[in-house]
């Protein structure tokens, strides 16, 4: 079973307040972001739920803060999956805005640098350092010290 539940961030500590998926609160201008937990397989039959609640932070408008995705809990992701994280990168950088994942378990990491998607998405040890990075939205794999590296161009 596949949930993404949605976090509205006041503060980088408060990470734990959570509203349901498609549920999206009132949220003022001192908001840091957003975080999605993934909880269970991203593929093809639940990659709806994160197009759904990546729809509604869109649709809410909420500025410059960073939508990260939480993947501490996450088992699986197929191509479906990568195609929903990606897609979901595009539409928030059309509202100046970025995506960074979090705790990606060592099975998705290695798909991501396989296919390049690591030179795309910015990781983080935790949806915390995530929050507080000041990270441009195309940088690459963040250290432990959640200080992203700088592209090397060869």
């Amino acid at each position: 079973m596949f949930s993404v539940q949605v976090t509205q961030v006041t503060q980088v500590t408060q990470v734990t307040q959570v509203t349901q998926v498609g549920q999206v609160g009132q949220v003022g201008p001192e908001d840091r972001g957003a975080v999605f937990a993934l909880r269970g397989e991203l593929d093809f039959e639940s990659v709806v739920q994160l197009h759904e609640a990546g729809e509604a932070e869109l649709a809410a408008g909420r500025g410059a803060g960073p939508v990260v995705v939480d993947c501490t809990l996450l088992t699986f992701c197929d191509s479906s999956g990568i195609c929903a994280l990606l897609g979901l990168s595009q539409q928030l950088a059309a509202q100046d805005r970025v995506l960074r994942l979090a705790a990606v378990p060592d099975s998705v990491a290695r798909l991501f640098s396989l296919t390049g998607l690591d030179q795309i998405f910015s990781v983080y040890a935790d949806a915390g350092r995530a929050l507080a990075a000041d990270a441009a939205p195309r940088d690459i794999v963040a250290d432990d010290a959640a200080q992203p590296k700088e592209r090397q161009n060869i």
